[in-house]
């Protein structure tokens, strides 16, 4: 799997689907998807965006907890995180969520960057896994919230 990150482009529109249900079943439901969002929160918390999360580890635990629900309802499983959005759209009320923070591409590479090492330790049906990693690569484009005024970061190229 290749993993491809592509880039955002300001006020691009962004067609996305929500991954298949069967990234939930080939994660092991959502004791699996429990473990993958925990591994995955352990990595960004070694990683250049850390500060973005609570250095707290309870907090940051709250963070993983309330997060987890959302990839669990997001990917099929029990809609555990309808509470949390207040009955606002789900994908509207994660990409609010993220308006409290100045998150620019380079961040961006960074979280997908983290989210493709904890991918990478499950064994399971590529096309499945590529599924999941389309969503995350272009929702990830509506939480991009600053962009360069007069030059193009491009972390695609050196």
């Amino acid at each position: 799997m290749s993993y491809e990150i592509t880039p955002t482009i300001k006020d691009e529109e962004v067609p996305y689907k929500n991954p298949s249900p069967k990234f939930f079943d080939a994660v092991g439901g959502a004791e699996g998807m429990q473990e993958l969002m925990y591994s995955f929160y352990e990595i960004i918390y070694k990683s250049d965006i850390h500060n973005f999360f609570p250095q707290d580890k309870e907090e940051f635990d709250k963070v993983k907890v309330k997060n987890t629900k959302f990839f669990v309802q997001l990917c099929g499983g029990p809609k555990v995180y309808e509470e949390e959005s207040g009955g606002m759209d789900l994908d509207e009320f994660m990409i609010r969520v993220h308006d409290d923070f100045t998150i620019n591409e380079k961040a961006r590479v960074e979280w997908l960057g983290c989210m493709r090492e904890a991918l990478k330790a499950y064994d399971m049906d590529e096309e499945i896994k590529e599924d999941f990693w389309q969503y995350c690569d272009k929702f990830s484009k509506l939480t991009v919230n600053q962009f360069p005024k007069d030059q193009e970061f491009n972390p695609y190229h050196s």
